[in-house]
């Protein structure tokens, strides 16, 4: 295979999170910082450290309480500067709120928070207090290094003056009995931080950069840097593997499509394979169904199924799961050009199934189901597939929830609860029969969209066409892929929404 950077456009330098990363029992007022991050629960008395600490500032944290200037309220912080008695020359106070309403998935909020609030400046060195909290040392551990490597990251990557800057090291502080966790966690959780910064990257991008053969090229690199398979599948592979529905939309561009395969077997050769299908439409102008200017500025995200996969497949390697894992990336753009395909075209899927045309900005389906159909038929036992599918997902759930659909509720269960697991929303969605009615077709065997109603049901019963009855869950991450605007939580532009849980998915099938 010639080397696919030939045949792309320019790739500039992919962003590298260089930060020096360390868990020690060093006293909360003895760690040399520049800010000192302390998370506080709201309810209960101080703890052991804390108290420790708050002696060494001369009773400023009693202070603070009792005057109500900091009630540690859910992911509150308060900045203290030029704070004397400590080693650190700075305090960042976080507020958790109760004990008893903390989850994983609050946790990895607030942190991100905290993260936020001060890598606004270059060259920052950060101690973060691990508490004694309900989640345990290891998940405290994991979600805090996950949060700074996360939080430092932004999406101005092409901006000569930067507004967010990667810490120049996180030291966690952990008592010596919880080392050993520690460590363990602050090595889980720079692997899945370092992989969700994966798909955000590749998500913010921009479109001339990011084409198909530019994500195979970064998904070539993942593969060498992680001891990953990959398969390549260029045009010419793809008609020979009857993709014409996949082939279809690509049409109408100068960039030649691609499918990538990663396998990770981690289990024993006769164990189940897990199949993660992604969505990989690298621009979606909606081809001659046209998007209006306002709808088409964001679709460089309409890959972000495909870089979610790509994300969770790296820390499955890396954290070399004992599990067997198969990603495909189905890689096409979405354009107008004359060979573009039409209403009223009739496509015929790899699986035979045949498929009228009705929007050609139903196009992300017509991927997805040529890639399904060719994991069925490699024999893949559970599947999963993530896409940015519907705005009707988005309109039902709104921007921070993704919708879950299936065709084995088992299966479906064991996705919901990886979700929840990693503090992830995801809510499922009906799945009847009669919603087969409204992608019928009249000429071929079915309608590319199936109109108005339920249009993110009416795209999952157009996939369930293509799963052969296989265990298949789909999730429509429309929403949450691509964030509209900061939060104190969150960055504007790709999330890396949804890599945790198909991580997290993976272990569970041990």
């Amino acid at each position: 295979m010639p080397p696919l950077l030939q045949e792309s456009l320019a790739v500039t330098e992919f962003l590298a999170v260089t930060t020096d990363l360390r868990c020690e029992s060093a006293a909360w007022t003895q760690a040399p910082a520049d800010w000192l991050v302390i998370p506080v629960l709201a309810d209960g008395a101080l703890p052991a450290n804390l108290t420790a600490l708050d002696a060494a500032l001369g009773g400023l944290l009693t202070r603070l309480r009792e005057s109500g200037d900091f009630s540690a309220k859910f992911a509150t912080t308060l900045a203290l500067r030029g704070v004397t008695g400590i080693a650190a020359s700075r305090v960042l106070l976080l507020g958790l709120g109760n004990a008893a309403e903390l989850t994983r998935g609050r946790l990895d909020r607030a942190l991100t928070t905290a993260a936020r609030a001060i890598s606004d400046k270059a060259g920052v060195k950060v101690a973060v207090a691990l508490p004694d909290l309900p989640v345990g040392s290891a998940i405290s551990a994991e979600s805090a290094i996950s949060a700074f490597l996360i939080g430092c990251v932004g999406q101005d990557l092409f901006k000569a003056e930067k507004s967010r800057f990667p810490f120049a090291a996180v030291t966690l502080l952990a008592s010596a009995a919880e080392l050993t966790e520690v460590a363990a966690g602050l090595a889980r959780g720079q692997i899945l931080g370092e992989a969700v910064n994966l798909a955000r990257d590749l998500v913010n991008r921009p479109p001339q950069e990011i084409t198909p053969i530019g994500f195979a090229a970064r998904a070539q690199t993942v593969a060498a840097e992680t001891g990953l398979a990959i398969e390549i599948f260029d045009q010419p592979r793809l008609e020979q593997e009857r993709m014409q529905s996949l082939l279809a939309v690509s049409r109408g561009s100068d960039q030649s499509p691609r499918m990538v395969i990663l396998e990770h077997r981690g289990g024993p050769a006769d164990a189940p394979m897990l199949a993660l299908v992604g969505k990989g439409v690298t621009f979606d102008s909606g081809g001659l169904s046209l998007k209006p200017t306002d709808g088409m500025l964001t679709m460089k995200c309409d890959m972000a199924g495909a870089a979610t996969v790509l994300g969770a497949m790296s820390a499955i390697a890396r954290l070399k799961l004992p599990v067997n894992v198969v990603g495909y990336m189905g890689l096409v753009e979405n354009m107008t050009g004359g060979s573009a395909f039409k209403l009223g075209d009739i496509l015929t899927a790899r699986n035979g199934v045949t498929i009228e045309v009705l929007n050609t900005d139903a196009e992300g389906r017509l991927v997805l189901a040529d890639v399904l159909s060719y994991a069925v038929d490699r024999g893949v036992d559970r599947i999963i597939d993530l896409a940015t599918l519907t705005g009707a997902c988005v309109v039902a759930l709104g921007e921070d929830v993704a919708g879950a659909f299936t065709n084995n509720q088992a299966w479906c269960d064991a996705v919901l609860a990886a979700a929840k697991s990693t503090g992830e929303d995801l809510w499922q969605l009906p799945m009847w029969d009669q919603y087969d009615d409204l992608i019928k077709g009249d000429i071929g065997d079915i309608k590319n969209t199936g109109g108005r109603w339920g249009g993110a049901i009416t795209a999952a019963k157009f996939l369930q066409r293509f799963v052969n009855g296989k265990p298949w869950v789909h999730l429509d991450i429309a929403g949450p892929a691509f964030a509209s605007g900061n939060k104190p939580h969150r960055e504007a532009g790709g999330t890396g929404c949804f890599v945790r849980t198909l991580v997290d998915t993976a272990a569970r099938q041990v």
